[in-house]
C-alpha cells in the first residue's frame, strides 16, 4: 500500500519513513459472501466446504509469531458471516498481534458494534460508487444505503474508519462522489485499490492506460489538497505501485527541495510487497504470496506458516530487490521504487509471473 498522505507530511517534515516491521497477513476465513461483486478476486459463493476452523487457526499462532506477522487482516468473502469470528480476533488479539476487519458492512449493525470496538482496531468498508453505481457493481439494491450505515455507525461508536473503493471502468467515475462523500461523512482513511485481474475480477477492464493515469492523478492531487488544507483524510493506493512515480512527479513540481527525500522514502517502502511484508491465507488454508496470487506456497493442514512463508522458489525471487522483471521494466529506472508492480496481473495476462505488469501506465 502506498500511504500517499502520510508520505507527503513525513517528507515534508524531513522524515525518514520507516517500513512495517514484519508481515502483513490477510486471512480470507470464509469464501461464503452476502452480496455477488463483480470484481471479487476470490469468486466469492455459498459454499462451505474445507474452512479452516479455529483449532486449527489457533496451531498456527506460534507459527505466525516466529515469521514475525504482526498485522491481520480478517476478510471473506465477508467474515461477519463466521459465527465463531469475534472469537477468532479474540484469539489474535490475546496473542499480540494487530487485528482488523475488511467487510462490505452489511452485518454490521447496534447488536454486535460494540463486539467489533472490542476485537477490531479499525475497519475497513467498501463503497464503490454512488448508490446506482455500488448497488449494480456489488450485485444487490439497497446495498450502498447499508454500507454507509455501517460507516457511520463504527465512525459514531469511536473506531477508526476507512472507505475502500476498487478502481475499474465501471467505477472510476465515481471517484469525484467518494471525495465528496468522504469530506461530508467524516471518513478519515480513502484506500484505493487498483484491479487485479483474479476471480470474477478476470472479467472486468481497466481505464485505457491515458484515462488512467489522470484518474491516478487526480487522486494524488486530492491528497495534496487535503494536506496543504489541514483535512483530517488520509489518501492510500494499492495493487499498482506505478502510483509511486506519479505521486514523485507531482511531489517534484511542487516542492522540489524535498523530492530527493520523497525518492528514498519510496525506495524504503519498497514497492510491491507480495510474498515479502504481504501474505495470504484462503479459507482452505493455503498460503500465497498475496490475495490475488494463483500459486499456492503450501497448505497450513500439511506444514505450518513459518515453514512455508520461509521456503525457496518464487519466494527467494519476489523478494529479490529490485525484482528481475522482464519486459520494458527491464530498462525502467524506476524499478527501485516500484519493485516491478503486481505479480499476479502479470500471470493472469501473460502466463509469467515475471513478465512486465500489463497495467503499468508510465
Amino acid at each position: 500500500m502506498l500511504r500517499i498522505t502520510e508520505y507527503i507530511k513525513k517528507t515534508l517534515n524531513g522524515e525518514k519513513i520507516r517500513p512495517f516491521p514484519g508481515v502483513i497477513l490477510i486471512w480470507n476465513l470464509t469464501n461464503v459472501c452476502n452480496l455477488f461483486c463483480q470484481h471479487c478476486y476470490s469468486a466469492a459463493n455459498t459454499v462451505r466446504t474445507g474452512e479452516i476452523s479455529i483449532d486449527e487457526i489457533k496451531k498456527q499462532i506460534p507459527f505466525l509469531k516466529k515469521a514475525n506477522v504482526r498485522y491481520l487482516i480478517l476478510s471473506g468473502g465477508e467474515p461477519l458471516l463466521r459465527e465463531d469470528i469475534f472469537d477468532i480476533a479474540e484469539l489474535f488479539n490475546e496473542n499480540g498481534f494487530i487485528t482488523t476487519l475488511s467487510t462490505n458492512g452489511l452485518l454490521i449493525n447496534r447488536e454486535n458494534i460494540e463486539k467489533i470496538k472490542k476485537h477490531f482496531s479499525y475497519v475497513g468498508i467498501s463503497i464503490d460508487g454512488d448508490e446506482q453505481t455500488h448497488d449494480s457493481f456489488r450485485g444487490m439494491k439497497g446495498a450502498f444505503k447499508k454500507s454507509l450505515e455501517a460507516i457511520r455507525l463504527v465512525r459514531d461508536y469511536g473506531i477508526k474508519v476507512g472507505m475502500r473503493f476498487t478502481i475499474t471502468s465501471q467505477t472510476y467515475r465515481s471517484i469525484p462522489f467518494i471525495f465528496e462523500l468522504a469530506e461530508k461523512e467524516k471518513i478519515p482513511k480513502l484506500y484505493f485499490s487498483h484491479l487485479v485481474y483474479s476471480g470474477r475480477g478476470r472479467n472486468l477492464t481497466q481505464a485505457e492506460k491515458e484515462e488512467y493515469r489522470k484518474i491516478v492523478e487526480q487522486i494524488i492531487d486530492k491528497a495534496f489538497d487535503y494536506v496543504e488544507k489541514r483535512m483530517p483524510v488520509d489518501i492510500v493506493t494499492g495493487n499498482n505501485e506505478a502510483d509511486a512515480v506519479v505521486f514523485y512527479h507531482k511531489f517534484k513540481e511542487r516542492y522540489p527541495e524535498k523530492a530527493d527525500l520523497l525518492y528514498e522514502n519510496l525506495k524504503i517502502w519498497g514497492g510491491n510487497q507480495a510474498g515479502v511484508r504481504i501474505a495470504d491465507i484462503d479459507y482452505r488454508g493455503y498460503v500465497k504470496p498475496d490475495t490475488y496470487f494463483p500459486l499456492k506456497l503450501g497448505n497450513i493442514r500439511e506444514k505450518n506458516f513459518y515453514d512455508i512463508w520461509n521456503s525457496n522458489g518464487i519466494l527467494s525471487k519476489l523478494r529479490e530487490h529490485p525484482r528481475e522483471i522482464n519486459g520494458k521494466c527491464k530498462e525502467c529506472r524506476f524499478i527501485d521504487i516500484c519493485n516491478g508492480n503486481s505479480r499476479s496481473r502479470a500471470y493472469a495476462v501473460y502466463g509469467d509471473y515475471f513478465a512486465e505488469d500489463p497495467e503499468c501506465y508510465i
